[in-house]
């Protein structure tokens, strides 16, 4: 066995063993705490699912093809297509949920007042069933020749073939599915953090039943960062 599939499939085994712990531990802290079940939770709940999915199915397929050096694998076969369908639904939806996730966090901030009004947990079911009947029109258009799956020996799995005759699929799969995606990530959470660091050179209001009070920006610095680092 070469050195290089070692280190791939030792990397393989430690994501999917974080993967699969984390999203457990995910899954049983908003379950065992009902305060976090908002109306818009199944946000949340969909993305870790598919990356729970992920870590149990699709990567210990490539675990075992890296540690029993698969050259090669019938691009036509079941098998293949199967994992490459999976592997393709599951991680669409999980980066679309996150996004909308995002959204979720970004309007329930920067529109606080109206947030109640524009994300229900009506509107949030509805976001989630358009994004899993996309990802599996997605994940299934090579199925019906646009596209195609394919062995690939350096990652040891079966992915979506980029030659140039499935360039059509390749755009909308990246574009549409990863990098608006992502793209749109970076911009709502570099806002919250803008928003974050203004709020923290004002400093703010703190009330009670009684009265309020003001808290400085050095006081506040800590929560603001807080506040960051835990959406």
């Amino acid at each position: 066995m070469q050195w290089t599939a070692v280190v791939y499939a030792a990397l393989m085994i430690s994501s999917s063993i974080f993967s699969v712990l984390g999203n457990l531990v995910l899954l049983l802290v908003v379950l065992l705490n009902r305060s976090l079940q908002t109306d818009t939770w199944v946000l949340t709940l969909s993305f870790c699912l598919c990356d729970l999915a992920l870590g149990i199915s699709t990567i210990p397929f490539g675990i075992h093809n890296s540690i029993f050096q698969v050259k090669s694998y019938p691009s036509k076969s079941a098998t293949c297509k199967g994992s490459a369908f999976l592997f393709l639904l599951l991680q669409v939806a999980s980066i679309h949920s996150l996004t909308w996730a995002t959204v979720d966090k970004f309007t329930e901030i920067c529109f606080a007042l109206s947030y109640p009004v524009i994300f229900t947990a009506y509107r949030a079911k509805i976001i989630i069933a358009v994004v899993w009947v996309y990802s599996i029109l997605n994940a299934a258009l090579p199925l019906f020749g646009f596209g195609s799956y394919v062995y690939s020996e350096t990652k040891f799995l079966c992915v979506p073939s980029f030659k140039p005759s499935t360039v059509a699929f390749n755009m909308l799969f990246m574009v549409v599915g990863i990098i608006i995606p992502i793209v749109l990530m970076c911009s709502m959470y570099a806002y919250i953090v803008y928003i974050a660091r203004n709020q923290v050179r004002r400093g703010t209001f703190v009330c009670n039943e009684d009265h309020c009070f003001y808290v400085p920006a050095s006081n506040y610095f800590k929560s603001s960062i807080v506040m960051v680092t835990t959406i």
